[in-house]
């Protein structure tokens, strides 16, 4: 089968499209004929380094995706083949405490598909039936791809870890990224206040169209005192963020006393500067996110299928494109997800 694979770690040169083995199903697995993948930042990583995290070369790229099943097993009773898919990329142990309680993001030996295994961006995948969830009807598959990462990590970053309110106000660093668009469009779509921020004025203005109530340009305006001047001098209520060390000062002076801020990314840095008294004078909460689980994964198809939400999609590339959609990434010019279309020959 056809797909993109990394050889080495580097930049696009390591980076192929060629014939791979197609997976053999496994007992209690499902194969599914993909059609669209999405890149994620982690696609970057792998290429660049994959430092940290356990895996073997060549491997096959792309977190998330959807398809068409292609086979299922004799046990198999509520996916059939033919049916259109969107995977959770999280490949879990199902014993561990964690998985036990359901919590399953937190499995100690969680695999995630184009990190720790195979990835999507191929012809065919063959994952635990688990994985494998019924796509919103009225979704492409590059949009359905899009939920599997980028809307289910905000999904548990607004509703489980800082449970957003409709009458709270959200403060969105870095929108114009997957997560932090997903975030805008939940918090949108409950009713909340939200401000977003970006150093492009384009970004911004396209934001707004999207629902944004306020908009802070990061590279001309302090953006901690323009919430509090956007908020009456209170602060903002939740804070989403997934750049890290350059913005958290700023996200940490922006909240209200008692505020909430969940972080799932460190474009920028690991380290930031830890004001500890503010932390602890203004009693403020901090949470780790990444991903989510199977239970949060069904509920956001469900939220999406009543239209309220669609993923917003920046480009298409075909799967012989996928340098130059890398490089799209890299470059930090999207608005959205970049999508890569994975068609069979």
């Amino acid at each position: 089968m056809r797909a993109a694979f990394i050889t080495g770690h580097g930049g696009n040169e390591v980076v192929e499209i060629g014939q791979r083995p197609e997976p053999v199903r496994a007992s209690g697995e499902i194969l599914v004929r993909m059609k669209a993948a999405t890149l994620n930042r982690v696609d970057l990583y792998m290429r660049d380094s994959g430092a940290g995290i356990t895996h073997q070369l060549p491997q096959i790229m792309g977190v998330d995706g959807a398809g068409i099943v292609e086979e299922v097993g004799p046990d198999e009773k509520t996916i059939k083949a033919g049916d259109r898919v969107v995977l959770h990329p999280g490949i879990v142990c199902g014993r561990c405490e964690f998985c036990q309680r359901g919590d399953q993001v937190l499995c100690v030996g969680i695999r995630y598909l184009g990190e720790h295994r195979d990835g999507t961006m191929a012809e065919f995948v063959s994952v635990p039936a688990e994985n494998v969830f019924l796509m919103p009807e009225n979704f492409d598959f590059a949009e359905a791809a899009a939920l599997g990462v980028n809307h289910l990590t905000a999904w548990r970053m607004v509703f489980t870890k800082t449970q957003v309110k409709p009458w709270e106000t959200v403060l969105i660093f870095g929108i114009g990224g997957g997560v932090s668009l997903a975030a805008l469009q939940l918090v949108k779509a409950i009713g909340s206040r939200a401000i977003v921020t970006s150093r492009e004025d384009e970004k911004l203005e396209r934001a707004r169209a999207l629902g944004a109530d306020e908009t802070i340009n990061g590279r001309t305006e302090d953006v901690a005192r323009r919430a509090m001047e956007l908020t009456g001098g209170r602060g903002v209520d939740v804070v989403i963020e997934n750049v890290g060390e350059a913005v958290w000062p700023a996200a940490l002076r922006s909240l209200v006393r008692g505020g909430r801020i969940a972080t799932c990314g460190a474009t920028t840095g690991d380290n930031p500067s830890s004001d500890l008294r503010r932390l602890f004078i203004r009693q403020l909460q901090i949470f780790g996110s990444t991903a989510g689980n199977f239970s949060e994964f069904r509920d956001l198809i469900e939220f999406c299928k009543r239209g309220d939400i669609r993923p917003v999609i920046d480009s298409r590339y075909g799967l012989d494109e996928t340098h130059a959609a890398l490089s799209r990434l890299e470059a930090g010019e999207q608005f959205g997800k970049i999508a890569i279309n994975i068609e069979s020959r």
